[in-house]
């Protein structure tokens, strides 16, 4: 097990666990996403059972959107509001009052879980994320989920940068690899953000 300290003062991000990312039906699965839903559930049980602050990141774009391939983007079109695709994952464990951090609402690119991009300004803006964190008191978090060289890792490098002890469950996320390699070279990036991983 790895060395991780659960309690009042860690939070659980689990992000992006939906149908298009985890199902391989979804309209943008990660080869063996539903694979690190076990691993993820484990540390969810882990986080409950220590009064863990628990937080979910979900995708939840309009049905048009730069975002999308067929608008100018590269993706194709996932995790549409209120669609299954957007959907947590069915066998993910979803705890009942754990605040949703909804990306890209209003169409921008929601890599991070701290920040949506707009895909043709490229400007920021935050999200509720780490006002959520702060408002608890967090000083450790502990991202999971998918995927591992998108969302996953750009959510650990902005919670390292924002200065949270930030640690990284390898077994509890997988990688798209749309270029051989993409999920070690995200490892390596968030290592050299100051993300452990674990």
């Amino acid at each position: 097990m790895a060395d991780i300290t659960y309690d009042e003062r860690t939070a659980l991000i689990v992000v992006d666990t939906q149908n298009d990312f985890a199902h391989p039906d979804g309209n943008l699965y990660v080869d063996g996403g539903e694979g690190a839903v076990p691993a993820i559930n484990a540390e969810i049980d882990r986080g409950r059972q220590a009064g863990t602050l628990i937080i979910y990141t979900q995708d939840w774009h309009p049905e048009s959107t730069p975002h999308f391939e067929k608008d100018g983007g590269v993706w194709p079109v996932h995790c549409v509001k209120g669609s299954w695709g957007a959907e947590f994952y069915d066998d993910l464990i979803v705890v009942d009052d754990a605040p949703v951090v909804r990306k890209g609402t209003e169409g921008g690119d929601g890599y991070s879980g701290f920040s949506v991009r707009d895909p043709e300004s490229g400007e920021e803006s935050a999200t509720q994320l780490d006002a959520i964190l702060r408002e608890h008191g967090i000083e450790r978090v502990v991202v999971v989920g998918l995927a591992q060289d998108y969302c996953v890792k750009e959510t650990a490098v902005d919670a390292a940068k924002k200065r949270y002890d930030t640690t990284v469950m390898s077994e509890a996320t997988r990688a798209v690899n749309l270029q051989p390699g993409d999920g070690e070279k995200a490892l390596e990036d968030m290592r050299e953000a100051g993300a452990r991983i674990a």
